[in-house]
């Protein structure tokens, strides 16, 4: 199978030793609740590691937690609230988020706060080798003695002074960055260069390789977390430990939008996993994702979020026909469908798009064009119970990779659909009876679109 690789910008044969990879994912920092970009970042990583493990695959997937940090620390002094508190209340609330979107395939949450002695010991090797320097407000990585630093973005040092690394008159370049923050107030660490904190970029190198060592499989991110992060995470591990690459596949998602604008507080449009999940099912959402490759920009409106659900809910119909079919006493012993070769077809194409770069919405398509070909066999009473269990059979592998439901059973005994239908067959009767064909015609297109064929008697 083949990933795409943003260090080389080239998809790229996955290499796996031993059966077992080793990923890392940048985490929240945790001052707020979580929002439908990291939602989005989650659910497409989640989809990458069940893809794995079905293909047999051992995945240990880290996550880091940031929860200490400056933005911790203001929301903190707002609230009157202590910062260690605030973040770990704001931590339960991203894991409740998280196993709300079914995303439970992290093997370890690591915390910043609990991974100071590696921190702290990553530093003092960096300052022994003379990749970083003490002043009187912290530790500081020396780029100019790293000489690819911004070899993952392409970019060169002249453009850090863009980034949101603060101005600091006591480091020898404004462009180096912070690996140890001083400061005498609460929360502080003690450390071989007074009380303070760690700087952003410092508790991941330090945490992946307390886990991994210094070298490993994959990383993962958002597309923003390129520039400046992930180029100097690069830097510190590779210039601590003199091994490189750091990672062999570095893996992001694409950027999400608001109806087309980028995301903020400011714009009105910010919308926490919270306030989406009062209006749209996980399952649903989960679904919008992966209609997008996990590479490529995604759009959020309420449109396409209404889109998404009607798409899933024909899918689970197919699923809910398929276990209905099943219970009928008759069915015939020989498949006089071809579904079965279609079902093989269907497979084929599947796991082609998901070999490839984890292209969930080619994957999708194939899906889609399966169930409207099963319907139809349905309809016929042409597919035999082995097939039938087959397609049940497949339908579940496939929910255990994407993640949500396709075989839906109806056990509430309160789903008026069939009455539903009943009714609209009987208006569309009524119509053809006064010879109004256009009406009539245009009710069974759009029942065809749901995958439910009327024929005319």
């Amino acid at each position: 199978m083949k990933v795409y690789n943003t260090m080389t910008r080239e998809k790229e044969e996955l290499k796996v030793v031993n059966n077992k990879l080793k990923l890392f994912v940048c985490g929240p920092t945790v001052y707020d609740y979580s929002h439908i970009g990291h939602a989005r970042t989650y659910i497409s990583f989640d989809v990458i590691v069940r893809y794995l493990k079905h293909k047999g695959i051992s995945v240990f997937y880290l996550q880091n937690i940031t929860d200490i940090d400056d933005k911790i620390i203001n929301r903190a002094k707002e609230n009157g609230e202590d910062p260690l508190e605030l973040s770990h209340r704001f931590e339960k609330e991203y894991l409740d988020d998280m196993a709300l979107l079914n995303v439970n395939n992290v093997n370890f949450y690591a915390r910043a706060t609990e991974h100071m002695d590696e921190i702290i010991g990553q530093i003092q090797n960096l300052i022994e080798k003379g990749y970083a320097y003490d002043t009187e407000t912290g530790v500081y990585f020396d780029v100019s003695k790293f000489e690819d630093f911004g070899k993952l973005s392409n970019r060169n040092l002249d453009d850090l002074q863009n980034t949101r690394i603060e101005v600091d008159t006591t480091k020898k370049d404004p462009k180096d960055f912070a690996l140890w923050k001083k400061q005498d107030e609460e929360p502080y660490w003690d450390s071989p260069w007074g009380k303070g904190r760690p700087g952003w970029h410092i508790e991941d190198t330090a945490i992946t390789e307390s886990y991994f060592g210094p070298q490993y499989n994959i990383h993962g991110g958002g597309l923003d977390l390129i520039f400046p992060h992930h180029d100097a995470e690069i830097a510190q591990m590779e210039a601590a430990s003199g091994k490189e690459p750091l990672v062999e596949y570095w893996m992001h998602t694409g950027f999400l939008n608001v109806r087309g604008e980028k995301m903020s507080k400011s714009l009105g449009n910010f919308i926490t996993i919270k306030e989406l999940l009062k209006e749209y099912s996980p399952e649903v959402y989960r679904f919008f994702v992966l209609s997008t490759h996990y590479r490529s920009p995604i759009d959020f409106s309420d449109d396409i979020l209404n889109q998404a659900e009607n798409s899933l809910k024909r899918i689970q119909n197919t699923g809910k026909n398929v276990l209905e079919k099943l219970n009928e006493e008759t069915l015939p012993e020989e498949d006089e469908s071809g579904i079965a070769s279609e079902l093989s077809s269907f497979k084929k194409e599947f796991f082609e798009a998901m070999d490839n770069d984890f292209n969930t919405p080619i994957a999708l398509s194939s899906l889609f064009d399966f169930t409207h070909k099963i319907n139809k066999s349905l309809n016929d009473n042409e597919i035999s119970e082995k097939t039938l269990i087959s397609i049940v059979e497949t339908f579940k592998n496939i929910e255990d990779i994407l993640g949500f439901s396709i075989i839906v059973s109806d056990d509430s005994g309160s789903d008026l659909s069939n009455e539903l239908l009943d009714i609209i067959t009987d208006v569309r009767q009524d119509l053809r009876a006064k010879k109004d064909w256009d009406l009539a015609d245009k009710i069974r297109d759009n029942l065809a679109d749901l995958d439910i064929s009327l024929e005319d008697k």
